[in-house]
């Protein structure tokens, strides 16, 4: 799960890259508004994280900004600015949620999955197909009462497919998804993750949509 992270203090956006990382989310780290801004705009990320105090352009006017342009990624705002007013305007401008630093890191990863899951119409915890269930929080995938080992980038691109389900996603949006930056992507790693992944599914999950991508349809007889 890609996510955007827009924090200027090092000391602070370093660990929260770290702590992310180790919850299972792959991070971007910018360290300024204008630089938010146009990663925002690419539209490679699931979930934005958002510092209002921002050098450059201020976080409230990226979301205003943003919003303004029909960007519809959800942001969380982590923030000191704490009274009341700046959390109604932030909301108000166009955040999908509010958080006050310092902040749990547990928490701010449930909220993010929250966030993720709500912007794909998902309102449940697990994403489930048929037999097959993916549980993020506890980053385990089960197939009726069986557990699956999948992990790493199989377990990402599964989530992937999962939440798209229903959804042909080309190899870019999916190497989008798996890989945050400074990472070298060979041209066959898709094809090879969803070989590995397809001997660990139950048979036809995963469909190859020739020429455009791969697909777990929504009612999929598994």
């Amino acid at each position: 799960m890609r996510v955007l992270l827009a924090e200027d203090d090092d000391l602070l956006g370093s660990g929260l890259r770290a702590g992310l990382r180790q919850q299972g989310f792959q991070v971007d780290w910018v360290r300024d508004g204008l630089a938010a801004s146009c990663e925002l705009r690419t539209g490679n990320y699931l979930v934005a994280v958002l510092d209002l105090g921002l050098p450059r352009q201020d976080g409230m006017d990226v979301i205003t900004q943003v919003r303004a342009q029909g960007l519809r990624t959800p942001i969380l705002v982590l923030t000191a600015r704490d009274a009341v007013p700046d959390r109604i305007a932030g909301l108000d401008a166009g955040a999908d949620d509010y958080l006050v630093k310092p902040v749990d890191l547990h928490e701010l990863s449930a909220r993010l999955r929250a966030l993720v899951r709500r912007a794909h119409g998902q309102p449940q915890l697990c994403l489930t197909v048929g037999p097959l269930s993916l549980d993020p929080a506890a980053h385990t995938v089960t197939a009726g009462d069986q557990t699956l080992d999948i992990m790493g980038r199989e377990y990402d691109l599964l989530h992937a497919l999962l939440l798209n389900a229903g959804r042909v996603l080309s190899r870019q949006q999916l190497e989008q998804h798996l890989y945050d930056w400074g990472h070298e992507v060979s041209s066959n790693a898709i094809e090879v993750h969803v070989h590995h992944l397809r001997r660990k599914l139950p048979p036809g999950t995963i469909e190859t949509v020739r020429g455009v991508g791969y697909i777990i349809h929504r009612q999929a007889a598994l």
